[in-house]
C-alpha cells in the first residue's frame, strides 16, 4: 500500500479537509493519473484549484509531484543522463561551497513552497546563507531560492520553459537556468528591475562556460557539464 507524501497509508491517503474533500486522490487509480502524450495533470474540479494540503497527501511513488496555480502536474522518474547532469552539476556547485561557504545547495526531491497553490521540486536549488536561514525549515524550502534549476526534457521542456519560467519570475528568484541535455545548451534567466531578462544561451558546441554572481568563482565549462 502506497504512502502519502505526509507518511499516512490506507484510507487517510485520500481523505482531505476542507474545500477539496474527497478530490480524484480516490478514484480507481489512487490519483490524478496523467493525461495521455503530457505530464500535465487536470484539477479535481473545473475551476477548483489544489492547495499544499492536498500536495502533501499525494503518493510517494517515485513520480515528481508538483503543484502549479492550483494544477497537479506528474513528471516521470529521470533517465541516466538527467540523473548524470544533476548530479555532476550538485557536485561542482557543492564543491564549490566547502570552499566558500557562503550557501547552500539542495538537490531533488526537495519541495518548494512558493505559495498555497505552488508547490515544485527543482532539480538543483542554491540559497545563500542569509536566504537559507529566512525559508529553509525540517521539511522543505517555503520561500522563493535564489538559483533554481531544471533539466529540461521532452516532457517537461515546454513547461520548464513557460509555466515554470513565469512562476519563478512572479516568486522572486534571482537566477533560473534550463539544462537541455538533446542539444548541449543551457538558458540562463536573470532577474532585472523589471523581471526575467531576455534568456542568454550557451552551448557546449561553442566551448562556453557559465558562471553567476550568485557565487562568485565558479565556472562551469559546459563541456563538463555534457560530458559524454
Amino acid at each position: 500500500m502506497s504512502a502519502n507524501r505526509s507518511g499516512a497509508t490506507g484510507p487517510e491517503c485520500c481523505k482531505i479537509h476542507g474545500p477539496s474533500q474527497w478530490h480524484s486522490l480516490c478514484s480507481a487509480h489512487g490519483y490524478n493519473e496523467p493525461m495521455s502524450g503530457s505530464d500535465r495533470v487536470k484539477p479535481a474540479s473545473p475551476g477548483m484549484k489544489l492547495t499544499y494540503d492536498d500536495f502533501v497527501l499525494f503518493p510517494d511513488d517515485g513520480k515528481r509531484h508538483e503543484l502549479i496555480d492550483g494544477e497537479h502536474y506528474v513528471t516521470p522518474s529521470p533517465n541516466t543522463r538527467h540523473q548524470q547532469i544533476v548530479g555532476d552539476l550538485f557536485a561542482l556547485i557543492w564543491t564549490h561551497l566547502e570552499a566558500h561557504p557562503i550557501g547552500r545547495v539542495f538537490v531533488a526531491p526537495f519541495d518548494v513552497v512558493l505559495s498555497q497553490f505552488d508547490v515544485v521540486e527543482p532539480d538543483i536549488l542554491y540559497l545563500s546563507v542569509g536566504r537559507a536561514a529566512e525559508v529553509i525549515t525540517p521539511q522543505h524550502a517555503r520561500g522563493a531560492p535564489e538559483l533554481v534549476v531544471e533539466i529540461a526534457s521532452p516532457g517537461t521542456r515546454t513547461r520548464d520553459e513557460t509555466i515554470k519560467r513565469r512562476l519563478y519570475e512572479r516568486a522572486g528568484v534571482s537566477e533560473y537556468w534550463v539544462v537541455d541535455p538533446d542539444i548541449d545548451v543551457v538558458r540562463i534567466c536573470r532577474r532585472t528591475a523589471e523581471g526575467f531578462d531576455r534568456a542568454i544561451e550557451l552551448s557546449r558546441e561553442a566551448g562556453d562556460v557559465l558562471a553567476t554572481p550568485l557565487l562568485p568563482g565558479l565556472e562551469l565549462p559546459l563541456t563538463r557539464i555534457f560530458r559524454d
